[in-house]
């Protein structure tokens, strides 16, 4: 997967200016993909280039302002992508290698990190469930694409509470061992 295939979908979702879509993609797509502003604004370039995209004319013609909008290229690509199959993806964390790594060098050097990811974990999963309360209680079931964004966000919800009931075991038992 690629940047391309993430600003594809979003700007499917909703034609955005690059601005927009940036904050959009901090509070959405963000949660599972990063991406700076900057790498955004170079993408949505050669998207441009390459026709999976174009710019609507504002309004007012003073204005810099680009509306991008996804064309019948852009959407050719993402549903060649789609169809594609990949393995899941590999889990890489480097506090699982630092874990490894105070496994072999002691000190329990890992203990104020693995607390900080603690209360990342936790901040996230209040987020998410926000966002859950807001946007998809007591919605219709029937809506396709609102149960598809509800499944995306209940993983991140449930993928969340097992970070943190790996932590608060976890934590403890490094505890134990405090030199």
């Amino acid at each position: 997967m690629s940047l391309s295939h993430v600003l594809l979908t979003s700007l499917l979702e909703k034609p955005s200016t690059g601005f927009d879509l940036a904050r959009r993609f901090d509070r959405s797509m963000g949660f599972f993909w990063s991406a700076t502003h900057q790498q955004i604004y170079r993408e949505l370039a050669a998207m441009l280039k390459k026709g999976w995209v174009s710019t609507l004319e504002d309004a007012d013609s003073s204005s810099r302002k680009k509306t991008y909008q996804v064309e019948a290229l852009g959407r050719q690509e993402l549903a060649q992508w789609m169809s594609t199959q990949q393995p899941p993806s590999d889990f890489r964390s480097e506090l699982m290698v630092k874990m490894r790594a105070e496994a072999q060098l002691g000190g329990n050097k890992i203990i104020d990190e693995l607390e900080k990811h603690l209360e990342i974990h936790r901040q996230n999963l209040a987020t998410y469930q926000e966002i859950y309360s807001k946007d998809f209680n007591e919605k219709d079931n029937n809506d396709r694409t609102l149960i598809i964004h509800k499944m995306v966000l209940q993983l991140g919800i449930d993928l969340e509470i097992g970070w943190i009931n790996w932590l608060e075991a976890a934590i403890p038992q490094f505890k134990k061992f405090k030199e």
